[in-house]
C-alpha cells in the first residue's frame, strides 16, 4: 500500500519542480527583454533644424522696351551672399520634406546701350540696372542616400531691382525701383560633412515677371521691363 502511494508523491514532486524551473525561466527571459535598449535606427537622420552662410554667382535676363520703340537688355549678372534657414523632416524610408527660406544681399548689376525703333543707338545717355537684394521661401522634397540628399525646390521670390537712365557724362535723368516678386525651382545636393555641419550645391531659376511703366522717362511715355535669373551657390549650415 505504501508503494502504490509512493508513486504519484514522486510524480507530483517531479511535475512540480518542472513547473517551478520553467517559471523561473519565463521570468528571466522576461527581465533579459525588459532590460534590452531600444533599436536605433542605423545611419544618419535628416530630420531637423538648420540654419547657414552662402554665396553664389547669378546671371539674369532684363528687357525694356517703351512705346517709342526704343529698347536695351542690361542683363544685371554678379555675385551674391546670404543666409538660409530651414527644417528637414525625414519619413519612413529615405523621402525627406522640408521647408527653407533665404535672403541674400548682391553685387548683381548690368547696363546697356539704348537702341532706337530705327536701329540707331542713344549716345547720350546708358541704361543700368541693379539688383540690390533677393530672398525666397521654398518647399523642397528629397531622397536621402545616406548623408548625401538630392532635392528639388519651388517656392515665391522677391527683389529689390532698380533700373536708372544715365547721361553719358554718368549722372543720373531718371530712377526706378521695387520690389519684385515671382516664383523659382532648383535642384540640388546636401552632404552631411558630420552629424551638425551640412554642404550644400544648388542651381536656381527665378521668373520675377515684368512691370509696366508710365511717364518714366517723359510724360506720356509708356514702357515695360522684365527680369529672369539662374544661379548657381554654396552653403554651409550647422544642424540642431
Amino acid at each position: 500500500m505504501k508503494s502504490i502511494l509512493l508513486v504519484p508523491t514522486v510524480f507530483f514532486a517531479v511535475a512540480g519542480a518542472g513547473l517551478v524551473a520553467t517559471g523561473a525561466a519565463f521570468a528571466a527571459d522576461a527581465a533579459v527583454i525588459e532590460a534590452a535598449p531600444d533599436i536605433v535606427p542605423a545611419g544618419f537622420v535628416w530630420t531637423g533644424g538648420y540654419v547657414g552662410l552662402q554665396a553664389g554667382h547669378a546671371w539674369s535676363n532684363s528687357h525694356y522696351l517703351s512705346n517709342s520703340g526704343s529698347s536695351a537688355e542690361p542683363d544685371p549678372t554678379g555675385l551674391f551672399g546670404g543666409v538660409y534657414a530651414g527644417y528637414n523632416h525625414q519619413f519612413q524610408g529615405n523621402f525627406v520634406l522640408g521647408v527653407d527660406a533665404d535672403m541674400n544681399f548682391s553685387g548683381i548689376d548690368g547696363q546697356s546701350d539704348i537702341v532706337f525703333s530705327d536701329g540707331t543707338t542713344d549716345l547720350d545717355h546708358q541704361f543700368v540696372s541693379e539688383v540690390k537684394w533677393n530672398g525666397a521661401l521654398r518647399a523642397r522634397l528629397g531622397y536621402a542616400v545616406g548623408r548625401f540628399m538630392p532635392y528639388l525646390a519651388g517656392g515665391i521670390s522677391a527683389a529689390r531691382y532698380e533700373f536708372t537712365l544715365r547721361h553719358g557724362d554718368g549722372s543720373e535723368h531718371e530712377r526706378a525701383k521695387g520690389t519684385w516678386t515671382g516664383w523659382n525651382i532648383g535642384a540640388g545636393v546636401e552632404y552631411a560633412a558630420t552629424d551638425t555641419l551640412l554642404l550644400r550645391a544648388e542651381y536656381r531659376y527665378t521668373d520675377y515677371g515684368s512691370k509696366e511703366f508710365q511717364g518714366l522717362w517723359s510724360a506720356g511715355s509708356r514702357s515695360s521691363t522684365n527680369l529672369r535669373s539662374s544661379d548657381l551657390r554654396l552653403g554651409l549650415a550647422y544642424r540642431f
